[in-house]
């Protein structure tokens, strides 16, 4: 009852908040897989010439979402009142000051049923983004069309929608009743889409960002691996565009894109190896495309550490299964396993599709095997999710300087703490 009440208390603070300050403008990004990448490409996009205020991590949920909103920190302890009278005088202070950004991003999520539809009830963004709508919460959301409706709903309580063309399947366009959308993706049939003229390792991909806006593409370079790290840039360029940022800012801010933390951030491992640190967490979208990202790397030796893919309820074996048979001997030197899920059934799959598959309960024994089997010049994929899993670690193992590991996921003490803890039972 007492988190209600605080709820309620923020939500009304928020709704006060941009009745007082008309002028700020609210982009919120929702989907089922890669929303921290697209609102952090919106706000270095953005940033070029607005005013930005935009959380790095995922404060999504009931409390978090408002308290992101208004700029204020999240409280250690949700039990004290004195600390909450505290945050409470710090909205109101950001009430009535005036306003010291020209632009709020804030990401949605969800994992049951109404919660993105809540946020409608105290939000009114000008623009939405939808990223994607795939399996995410099974367990709590049943079917995937649940998923469709619970992530598109932000579509409907926004001025106007940017959805994700790629990732979101034509016929969940049954759940959109708001007229003013446009969509994004990396095919002529999106109205703002990436065409690629080179990649290398090194560098990214070289191409044009084309808009519909636009009677001339703009030439930019993305500093990215993988054609779904591409996409939240593209909706990064046409929020830009329907927030007046000319074609010249747009190309500068999305040249000034990199990938975040634990989403295919491309680092450097011993014996002169390339790791992709996608480490976040995992999907079954997200893992078939950082599959095929592996794939497309010109390199004498692959090799694909898969974590099980957790909240997957009653699909969670199917889905284990229909990645392990994505996994292509004839492109993979090993497949390596973590977690339950991911060896009763993932593994199975993999070695019936001819792979070398080698299975284990943590990550550090996953870490110490790449680092037995690794040939010079390799690339290494880490993916799983963070419950239980924590690749991360096992990526450390491998990883050419020690300097590095502050660029990793979950690096806090209070998360090293209960790593350290997860990590002694076994």
């Amino acid at each position: 009852m007492f988190k209600k009440l605080i709820q309620v208390k923020l939500e009304n603070y928020v709704k006060k908040y941009f009745k007082a300050h008309l002028e700020v403008k609210l982009v919120v990004v929702t989907g089922s897989v890669g929303k921290t990448s697209t609102k952090i490409a919106i706000a270095t996009v953005l940033a070029e010439r607005l005013r930005v205020r935009v959380h790095e991590g995922n404060h999504n949920a009931e409390l978090s979402a408002p308290l992101a909103i208004l700029g204020i920190e999240y409280p250690q302890s949700l039990k004290n009142p004195l600390t909450w009278l505290a945050i409470f005088r710090a909205a109101k202070l950001r009430i009535s000051q005036p306003a010291d950004v020209d632009v709020i991003i804030q990401e949605v999520g969800s994992d049951r049923i109404g919660q993105v539809a809540h946020a409608g009830t105290y939000l009114h963004p000008d623009i939405a983004v939808v990223t994607a709508v795939s399996p995410e919460h099974m367990e709590y959301f049943g079917s995937i069309d649940n998923v469709a409706r619970e992530e598109l709903a932000a579509a409907n309580f926004s001025a106007t929608a940017i959805i994700n063309r790629d990732d979101i399947d034509g016929r969940y366009a049954q759940y959109l009743t708001n007229a003013n959308i446009n969509t994004y993706g990396l095919g002529a049939s999106a109205e703002y889409y990436f065409v690629e003229d080179d990649f290398t390792l090194e560098d990214g991909y070289k191409g044009k960002f084309v808009a519909k806006d636009w009677d001339e593409a703009v030439e930019v370079k993305l500093r990215l691996l993988g054609d779904h790290s591409i996409r939240p840039a593209v909706a990064a360029g046409a929020v830009a565009i329907k927030l007046g940022l000319t074609a010249d800012e747009v190309a500068k801010g999305l040249n000034k894109i990199t990938a975040v933390s634990g989403r295919m951030n491309v680092m450097r491992g011993v014996e002169n190896s390339t790791i992709i640190d996608d480490t976040y967490n995992s999907s079954p979208l997200a893992a078939d495309s950082a599959l095929k990202t592996l794939y497309s790397l010109l390199v004498p030796q692959r090799i694909a550490v898969l974590g099980s893919m957790n909240e997957l309820g009653d699909s969670s074996a199917a889905e284990h299964q229909a990645l392990g048979r994505l996994c292509d001997p004839n492109q993979l030197a090993w497949v390596i396993t973590v977690g339950e899920e991911a060896e009763k059934y993932l593994a199975p799959a993999a070695k019936q599709q001819g792979c070398q598959v080698k299975s284990f309960k943590n990550a550090l024994q996953a870490g110490a095997f790449v680092h037995q089997v690794l040939e010079p010049g390799a690339a290494v994929l880490f993916k799983g999710s963070q419950g239980g899993i924590y690749l991360e670690e096992a990526v450390k193992v491998i990883l050419h300087a020690t300097e590095e590991q502050d660029k990793l996921v979950r690096q806090s003490p209070s998360w090293l703490k209960r790593k350290s803890d997860f990590f002694s039972t076994f």
